[in-house]
């Protein structure tokens, strides 16, 4: 083969410039443009002047020395294509075939010259982009009849996407669900679209958003993508890539009213995308990408291109592959694929496509295409030629070695984040639109309906509005429902002045025979017959706090996966997002498919909206939760599995709020036997708390008290013009919504009997909480002292509405979290049994880390009553004997030490392989239980009950050298390198290790503490690699922050237990299962209420908890009377 020749005078031959030191198997006989007009490109490949440049020439050429005859390779595309660096690596490549040479047309010459003076060539690469003349290029295929690598006149159809669906239809490829609007450009206003709220109906076809909607020309990449009202409503506008952007968040909701589109079924894809390359029908190279319809950010390497991921394609998607080759005829061809709900889609074929920075697929496919074309043009050329055999590539995935245990699966419970106080009204309705709304949407099915979308919502505020027009002519009316509770129904429905699902909602219960009087709110005469009970909510909603909060948790969660860390691990870009901070080896994990990640959440919309903000965090997503939420979060309020229905209590749970009514009611200090009563489990937070009231009912009055004082300052403030119109109030609250909230309260919570509603003291702590910590600038007087006392008041009511003692909490947590369980036990089972999880293909893996990981992980994302209901089940279930594991001891007595499952609450069980044992072997499995109490209070916290710290140094195991798999060698403890900004914030690190204890809690002793910078970019914020991964502050350090609350930190996780085998936890999970089908069981067959077991021993004389039974005789079953 020759070198490259730059066209002066006659081309050297074999073995000529032997002297210079060339040698013809070193260069690339590979030649691109011309100096000028004057000469082309094929006149630098013959060697022949201007006269010379004619077909006749090259033939007779060919009949001197048919024997030396090359096979001229042409590439005639746009200079853009024909000159970039995939091009160029694989055009050299092809160039060192021995019987080829490679010659590129010039663009001049393509666009200006007619065909029969384009250069001549034996097989063509061409390929349409914008400006290209496909129809000359169709001509000169005709007139040349040179190989195709790619069909010309299929690349017709790819410019229209409707084509393409049509073709893809016809090979049996599955595509997602969809209809074709064509619009007459003259008469757009005449076709088959109807447009409502949610949904789009196109020619009959119904597609609920969220859909997308793609213009038919494969040319515009303006892709939009609609979202439902429930999850905030707007849309997310996709474009061609513009500098590190591919798409927009925009609030627009209604479609595109010009042009014809195809409308199709959004695929949940959980945030990434597939890029296919084919080479030929038996070679497919693929690459994950995050997905422009999440953030929008193009995450770019050092020299500006995309970052991507290869990945293994099943053998499946191969044989989609080969269709999508075949059938468009496209040699070297790209297609995108959606992996979604366990199936593949292709969802656009784009045509001839490179692969961008691989050397690998750039051998691959020069290899590929030089075979392509010697195998059939060198028998006609006379050339001796034959398919080289080479070893197939055998996909061999590294394992671990050594001591490392391999991170195989990680499930996390968490509560919410921060949210606004959640208000909430009942009202006993009978006017007959009420019965036909309930009707309408199904309610006489179950007995209860659920109103939350915008349409529904809308037909209540007519009902509402309605109502009170006609009470507003006519007093004598038969209208039974009150006009207060009415326009307080109208008024808050009227709120914000839109609806969006997320903010309100309302419940509707059938009763039989009327609602019997129950609190003051009723009216004093019960109604005969039948009547609907109507529960408002509102409020509840996810603050900016909250949404903070969750998403640096979600950035704190990256540090519990392997690799990345430390800062001296090779990254992409020095100055961007995969840069410089721990927890890119999550990232990376996801981004190659060996991240098996989904995240659920209950219905309510502070829970969606934190999970969302939480995936933000953890894949370092940018912009709007709305697209996140959409793609990401799977709501899971079937089966029960995160939602509760709070206002159908069980049997027992009804007993227990009747007793602690009871308890709680009277006027008088504790005595020992309320102590006995009310903390029979002996934990010292109760037991604190209960010191501090002493006299409930006394409480109760100076509660009452501060909260009238309270009310009246506000009055005071709003009527003080001057005051009023300074005041700004956390997330846009006004002075009215706030003296709305608590006059309520003051109404509610003092009964006409003057006895106080002891449910109200979770909604009374839940104010002041909220204004303590987001309204203080304010300084309303008695707040600390009314904080104080609800608090304390609350740390009783709260936990103990699930249960008081052991066998009650039991009761009450299965009926709450039975489904949660079973599914933790099939993602246990899942991650041990399925092997063949999206594997990274080895060849690709340089530079992952572990390139043999595959983690699963699932998050739910729920209330409180859930996360209070499951760390019930694994307290007093019978995991293990505290008698016997010192371990579980110390970890009790710190739970029965803390009294606030605060937002943020998390309960994280992650599971190890080891593979140095036997894969039968009861230690090749290994789980650990974690826990944190959520965001700190508002007070001081120097009482705090702390842990031992995440994953610590056990008897068992201090001996040996660190967990390469764990968090106990982050980077020997040393500072992150960040991103630069002005000033770094300061952040004490705990030990993990050391803890005294003092009055019931663990306090940090008095040592050395090194200093950890925290450093903030506009959208990133690095975690320190600290052994004990947690938030210290959120992105804005708003101590004194303007305009702004205090975002609190969360407390870090401590290990409960981290020498837990599966078979153990196994055996646990299913014994929880079975004894709620006993329990089930026995409650169908009538059996009376009794307790199976005997009453609980007395507390030991040191104060912790009584003594659990063994594991074989857990605690379930029902309350005792």
């Amino acid at each position: 083969m020759s070198e490259l020749w730059d066209g002066q005078g006659p081309r050297p031959g074999p073995g000529a410039g032997d002297g210079q030191g060339w040698d013809h198997r070193d260069v690339p006989r590979f030649v691109v443009g011309c100096d000028n007009d004057e000469q082309d490109i094929y006149q630098m490949e013959t060697g022949m002047n201007d006269k010379m440049f004619q077909e006749e020439d090259m033939e007779d050429d060919d009949d001197e020395s048919q024997s030396e005859r090359q096979i001229v390779v042409g590439v005639c595309s746009m200079m853009k294509k024909s000159t970039s660096k995939p091009m160029t690596q694989i055009m050299e490549r092809l160039s060192k075939f021995d019987y080829i040479d490679v010659v590129i047309f010039p663009e001049e010459v393509i666009l200006e010259e007619p065909v029969e003076k384009w250069p001549l060539c034996d097989c063509l690469i061409s390929f349409h982009s914008k400006g290209f003349p496909l129809d000359k290029a169709v001509e000169y295929a005709k007139l040349r009849n040179p190989l195709l690598i790619n069909d010309l006149n299929m690349q017709y159809f790819i410019q229209d996407r409707r084509e393409v669906y049509r073709i893809l239809q016809e090979e049996g490829i599955d595509l997602p669900r969809y209809a074709v609007l064509n619009r007459d450009p003259d008469n757009p206003e005449e076709c088959n679209l109807v447009e409502c709220e949610d949904h789009v109906e196109v020619n009959g076809e119904v597609f609920p958003k969220p859909f997308v909607e793609k213009p038919v020309c494969a040319e515009d990449h303006n892709v939009y993508i609609y979202y439902p009202t429930s999850a905030g409503g707007g849309s997310q506008r996709l474009f061609r890539k513009i500098g590190s952007r591919s798409s927009v968040y925009s609030p627009e909701s209604s479609v595109r009213k010009t042009g014809s589109y195809i409308y199709e079924e959004f695929m949940p894809t959980d945030g990434t995308d597939v890029k296919v390359y084919t080479v030929g029908p038996d070679y497919a190279h693929a690459e994950a990408r995050k997905s422009p319809a999440l953030d929008g950010k193009v995450e770019r390497d050092s020299e500006g291109k995309e970052i991507r991921y290869p990945v293994m394609l099943t053998a499946m998607e191969k044989l989609v592959a080969r269709k999508v080759c075949l059938a468009f005829k496209q040699t070297v061809c790209g297609f995108d694929l959606l992996r979604a709900n366990g199936h593949s889609f292709v969802c656009d074929v784009n045509g001839f496509s490179f692969v961008k920075n691989s050397m690998k697929y750039y051998d691959d496919c020069a290899k590929v295409l030089g075979n392509i074309v010697m195998r059939e043009l060198a028998p006609q050329f006379h050339i001796p030629w034959s398919i080289p055999l080479e070893a197939e590539d055998i996909p061999i995935v590294p394992t671990t070695s050594g001591t490392m245990m391999e991170l195989r699966c990680v499930i996390a419970i968490i509560r919410h984040g921060d949210r606004t106080p959640k208000q909430k009204m009942k009202m006993e309705v009978r006017h007959p639109l009420f019965f036909d709304l309930f009707d309408k949407y199904g309610g006489y099915k179950s007995g209860k309906l659920k109103l939350k979308n915008p349409k529904q919502l809308q037909e209540v505020l007519d009902i509402a509005r309605l109502l009170l027009v006609e009470l507003g002519q006519h007093n004598d009316c038969e209208i039974e429902e009150k006009k207060s509770k009415l326009e307080q129904l109208k008024t808050v429905l009227e709120m914000y002045g839109h609806f969006s699902g997320i903010n309100r909602k309302v419940q509707l219960t059938y009763l039989r025979n009327g609602q019997p009087k129950a609190s003051s709110e009723e009216e004093d005469s019960k109604k005969d017959g039948p009547s609907l009970l109507l529960v408002l909510k509102w409020g509840g909603e996810l603050t900016p706090a909250g949404r903070v909060q969750a998403e640096e948790l979600g950035r704190a969660f990256r540090c519990m996966y392997p690799g990345g860390q430390g800062s001296d691990t090779p990254l992409y870009n020095p100055s961007g997002d995969y840069a410089g901070f721990p927890g890119c080896g999550l990232l990376r994990l996801h981004s190659t498919y060996r991240h098996d990640l989904k995240i659920y959440a209950s219905d309510e919309g502070r829970v969606q909206m934190t999970a969302a903000a939480f995936a933000k965090g953890l894949l370092a997503l940018e912009g709007e939760l709305t697209p996140i939420l959409v793609q990401m979060v799977k709501s899971a309020n079937m089966n029960g599995l995160l939602d509760s229905d709070s206002d159908s209590l069980t049997g027992c749970q009804q007993k227990v709020k009747a007793r602690l009514h009871e308890i709680m009611q009277k006027d008088q200090e504790f005595t020992p036997e309320d102590y006995q009563k009310l903390a029979s489990t002996g934990s010292p937070s109760l037991v604190n708390s209960m010191k501090i009231i002493e006299n409930p009912v006394k409480t109760c009055e100076k509660v009452y008290g501060l909260i009238q004082s309270l009310t009246s300052q506000i009055r005071r403030r709003l009527e003080d013009p001057k005051s009023a119109g300074n005041l700004q109030l956390y997330h846009s609250e006004t002075l009215e919504l706030m003296l709305q909230r608590w006059s309520k309260l003051e109404r509610d919570f003092r009964m006409k009997d003057g006895r106080y509603d002891i449910s109200k003291i979770p909604d009374i702590y839940d104010c002041i909480k909220y204004d303590s910590q987001h309204n203080a600038s304010l300084g309303l007087e008695d707040t600390p002292e009314l904080f104080r006392l609800s608090r304390a008041l609350a740390d009783i009511v709260i936990p103990q509405e699930y249960g008081i003692s052991k066998a009650e909490k039991l009761d009450i947590a299965q009926a709450y979290c039975v489904p949660l369980i079973k599914k933790i036990q099939l993602d246990l089972q899942r991650t041990h049994e399925d092997e063949a999880v999206n594997k990274l293909h080895p060849l690709y893996s340089r530079g992952v880390m572990s390139p043999g990981r595959h983690v699963r992980t699932r998050l739910y994302f729920t209330s409180e009553s859930h996360v209070h209901s499951l760390l019930s089940i694994f307290r007093y279930g019978g995991l293990l004997d505290e008698e016997k594991d010192q371990q579980w001891k110390r970890a009790m007595d710190y739970l029965s030490a803390v009294s606030e499952l605060n937002y943020m609450t998390q309960i994280v069980i992650m599971l190890y392989e080891d593979n140095n044992k036997d894969p039968s072997s009861e230690e090749r499995f290994h789980v650990e239980l974690h826990f944190s109490p959520g965001v700190k209070g508002c007070e001081d916290e120097e009482n705090v009950p702390l842990g031992f710290g995440f994953r610590p140094a056990s008897s068992e195991n201090e001996d040996k050298k660190p967990n390469q798999g764990s968090l106990e060698d982050l980077s020997q403890d040393q500072t992150d390198q960040a991103l630069h900004v002005s000033e770094p914030i300061n952040i004490q690190r705990r030990s993990p290790m050391i803890r005294s204890r003092k009055a019931g809690s663990m306090e940090l002793p008095a040592v050395p503490v090194t200093p950890v910078t925290f450093l903030i970019s506009s959208e990133l914020l690095s975690m320190p690699a600290v052994k004990r991964f947690s938030v210290s502050f959120a992105r804005h350090p708003t101590n004194g922050f303007e305009g702004c609350s205090m975002v609190p930190s969360i407390y870090p996780l401590e290990t409960l237990h981290n020498l837990l085998s599966l078979k153990q936890v196994e055996e646990f999970l299913n014994r929880v299962c079975e004894s709620s089908n006993e329990a089930q069981a026995s409650t169908m067959k009538g059996e009376s209420q009794t307790s199976l077991y005997s009453p609980q021993p007395h507390l030991s004389s040191s104060g912790s908890e009584a003594s659990l039974q063994p594991p074989s005789q857990p605690l379930w079953r029902e309350c005792f009377q």
